[in-house]
């Protein structure tokens, strides 16, 4: 299977690239640091097929070129594993963020994804073959954390698109999910955190243990293999009846019972 995962040079974005490679699907990964990802892609070019496309998720170009890209490395696009770079402000509370900053969330986690989505489904549609979506989200759009107000209320519509995409075109073996994420150990979270613990004048080892490890009864993060076993179920045949799912894994994180 050739699958593109986006924001894939680090965080979330590459160990799932890279159990997707463990599990011998063909990957091509995405950043806007070339650095990045070349580093990225040759730690995880010791596992199976990936090659790296260079790309800014907020333009339109880079987009269309990933998309074409992509598609030609791996002999066409089979899934696509949405997954997005943090908004530059954040951690930042609503009267700090200015107009761009909302901008850039909303190109980030909304426009991005359904331009992504828009220019797959076409490219499935034309060839008449089947394509899988998964979104990767957060559960904070469930349980908004103030300091992440902008990726909260922009990436919340990625659960109307999933379910709008599986009701349009599921007929035509194209599929989505939502996958609502707690908490991982990424630099990404470390970075925000430690923000937030310099913001407060605490140590950040107690922001972590309190806002992190001790908000789930198994007080630890997710571990890669577990979100790696869902990404691939969610692919494969057998999940085809839960199109449009929205999929929270968060170690019984979040208290609420409905979305």
């Amino acid at each position: 299977m050739g699958i593109l995962v986006t924001a894939s040079s680090r965080g979330i974005g590459f160990n799932v690239a890279k159990e997707l490679l463990k599990r011998n699907a063909r990957v091509v990964i995405s950043s806007s640091g070339e650095e990045n990802l070349r580093r990225a892609g040759e730690e995880l070019s010791l596992l199976g097929e990936v090659y790296a496309v260079k790309a800014d998720l907020k333009g339109r170009e880079d987009l269309e070129n990933l998309v074409k890209e992509a598609w030609d490395l791996l002999g066409g696009i089979d899934a696509l594993v949405w997954n997005a770079p943090n908004v530059s402000c954040e951690p930042c509370h609503l009267h700090d963020a200015g107009y761009n900053d909302w901008l850039e969330a909303s190109l980030l986690h909304t426009v991005a994804p359904g331009y992504l989505t828009t220019l797959l489904v076409r490219r499935w549609l034309e060839k008449r073959t089947k394509g899988r979506l998964i979104y990767l989200n957060s559960v904070s759009i469930k349980e908004p954390m103030p300091p992440l107000v902008l990726a909260d209320t922009s990436r919340a519509g990625l659960v109307q698109l999933a379910k709008s995409v599986s009701r349009a075109y599921g007929k035509y073996g194209i599929r989505a999910y939502s996958v609502l994420l707690g908490s991982f150990d990424t630099p990404g979270a470390r970075e925000n955190l430690r923000a937030l613990a310099e913001g407060r004048g605490e140590p950040f080892e107690e922001v972590w243990e309190r806002e992190v490890l001790s908000r789930t009864p198994l007080y630890r993060t997710g571990r890669w293999e577990e979100l790696g076993s869902l990404i691939a179920f969610l692919l494969s045949d057998e999940a085809e009846y839960m199109l449009g799912s929205t999929v929270v894994v968060d170690g019984a994180m979040t208290r609420g019972v409905f979305l």
